[in-house]
């Protein structure tokens, strides 16, 4: 049974930072690519970050520059490191997995958390 969880969010100033974490189990993570989206009040779903089972990276241009998404395949772990946050971030950020593909479609990661909530005040 695969699961994900995310954990790390929390309050933080305007131009603080955070770190989310995101633990999958029940799969081979090592070959898995990881995504982190997000959903803000009153808005869609989007694309934050990913990076695949080779750590290649892919960032949506609205983190560019504040966030980075790393791995750590010996704990099953994905990261996601925010820096200068901005109100704007505020938003619930999900994890997801996928073993076929990487990058910023939704449909293609088939396995979800059930998702960590940032707020950032101004």
């Amino acid at each position: 049974q695969v699961q994900v969880a995310e954990s790390g969010g929390g309050l933080v100033q305007s131009g603080g930072s955070l770190r989310l974490s995101c633990a999958a189990s029940g799969v081979t993570f090592s070959l898995y690519s990881m995504g982190w989206f997000r959903q803000a009040p009153g808005k869609e779903r989007e694309f934050v970050a990913a990076i695949s089972s080779s750590s290649v990276t892919d960032y949506a241009d609205s983190v560019k520059g504040r966030f980075t998404i790393s791995r750590d395949n010996a704990k099953n772990v994905v990261y996601l490191q925010m820096n200068s946050l901005k109100p704007e971030d505020t938003a619930v950020y999900y994890c997801a997995a996928a073993r076929w593909a990487f990058g910023l479609r939704e449909n293609d990661y088939p396995y979800w958390g059930q998702g960590t909530r940032v707020t950032v005040s101004s």
